[in-house]
């Protein structure tokens, strides 16, 4: 079970790596960035400045598309290694307090129900 704790751990890691280097790769394109891309693109003669814009709008939808794939992918996989850890969400947690508070006022309930329904013998 290590064995399989320790691939998804690395497998994990791998995921969040890549999922890093995406939004970076992003980020790094700014608005500026990229008006100059379509510039030097349009400049070169190779397409006209409309069809750079939309290729270079094409790659960057395209990227932020693969950012959020790797971002569910390295959820899925994360939650899989906590399960395989025996740790829960923090949503696991406050659903559990939610109920345990649930069956303590319902044990207060009964409590103070039996208490009037009982007779002075007891």
């Amino acid at each position: 079970m290590d064995g399989r704790a320790d691939a998804s751990r690395s497998s994990v890691r791998e995921l969040l790596e890549e999922l890093l280097f995406a939004g970076v790769g992003a980020a790094a394109l700014t608005k500026e960035r990229v008006d100059d891309l379509v510039s030097e693109l349009a400049s070169r003669g190779q397409m006209t400045r409309d069809e750079a814009r939309e290729a270079v709008d094409d790659v960057t939808g395209r990227w932020r598309g693969d950012a959020v794939r790797m971002s569910e992918r390295a959820s899925t996989s994360l939650a899989a290694v906590l399960r395989e850890l025996g740790l829960v969400t923090r949503r696991e947690w406050e659903e559990l307090e939610l109920r345990l508070s649930q069956l303590e006022h319902r044990i207060r309930l009964l409590e103070t129900g039996r208490g009037k329904t009982a007779g002075p013998g007891g």
